[in-house]
């Protein structure tokens, strides 16, 4: 197959754009453009690569094409990098845009909210992140797919063409406020309270809860439930006294939550094994941000 870099970086921007006109905008040339090095690309590799959709979407095809386009780019961002900084010691510095690497990285919103970021604020210059929030359990299908070049998972198997860090655990305790616990945990934390107590669910995709719940009641059962899909609104929910939830230690510690609420049993807890997979590339930038991220998560986690 002969691909050409012009052609992949046109897949590329119109799966993260969402339409040719974007990706257009994107890579400063017109839509037709867009359009005609696409269809070069699939003529070049026999297969339909996207299905002509708003937003348009890669075919089982066009996800293997868009990983190798994406991997070039990282390729080409570290040489151009290399080539920027040895250039920058006879006074030769390129364009700074041309030295720029665009990773994409899936993270779960509590080490989102609580030791990722200032893992990634050590990041060399010129990386750039886009950061996928998606629930630890979910994040290795945006590996699968392509969409990102790694994530922070629950998932211990690697994904294929990956590979796999063990980073630690993510403790998470039952919390609730004072008058809450009186109202629907008086007895202690039984199973009839769990039964019954309103509960704080982060979305639907978030189990966590029902798996504390199921420890205690050895049954299936259905309290009432809110859903709130942020972290700090999260938090905030069981700080108000809606329902009880499953706060990391880490946001327990680092907003000092312990002090407006309780623990329902400290004999409780869920602990969340995370992990560090990547695409088995090797790329210095991505690289230097596992390392930070496996140096933040052995002083964090468990």
């Amino acid at each position: 197959m002969d691909l050409q870099l012009d052609q992949l970086r046109a897949l590329d921007a119109a799966v993260a754009e969402g339409t040719f006109e974007a990706a257009a905008r994107l890579l400063r040339v017109t839509p037709s453009a867009i359009s005609q090095r696409i269809k070069a690309l699939e003529r070049a590799v026999g297969r339909i690569l996207l299905q002509r959709t708003k937003p348009v979407r890669p075919t089982e095809s066009g996800l293997a094409v868009l990983r190798l386009a994406r991997q070039i780019e990282l390729l080409t961002g570290d040489t151009a990098r290399e080539l920027g900084s040895a250039a920058g010691e006879y006074g030769e510095v390129g364009p700074e845009a041309d030295r720029r690497v665009r990773l994409p990285i899936a993270v779960n919103a509590d080490s989102l909210e609580t030791w990722v970021m200032p893992a990634l604020s050590g990041a060399p210059p010129g990386v750039c992140f886009e950061i996928h929030r998606e629930d630890e359990e979910h994040t290795t299908r945006l590996l699968r797919n392509g969409t990102v070049m790694a994530a922070i998972t629950a998932t211990a198997q690697p994904v294929q063409g990956c590979r796999v860090r063990r980073l630690g655990a993510m403790r998470y305790r039952p919390m609730a406020t004072r008058e809450f616990a009186r109202t629907w945990f008086a007895d202690g934390a039984t199973a009839r309270a769990f039964a019954t107590a309103p509960v704080i669910v982060f979305d639907r995709n978030d189990d966590l809860q029902d798996r504390l719940i199921r420890r205690r009641t050895r049954r299936p059962v259905d309290p009432p439930r809110h859903y709130i899909p942020a972290t700090s609104g999260y938090a905030e929910a069981v700080r108000l006294g809606l329902g009880w939830g499953l706060l990391p230690d880490l946001q327990i510690d680092m907003h000092g939550y312990a002090k407006s609420l309780v623990t329902l049993d400290e004999s409780l807890h869920i602990d969340v094994a995370l992990y560090w997979q990547q695409w088995r590339l090797d790329s210095p930038a991505l690289t230097s941000v596992a390392t930070a991220i496996a140096e933040a998560a052995a002083e964090s986690l468990r």
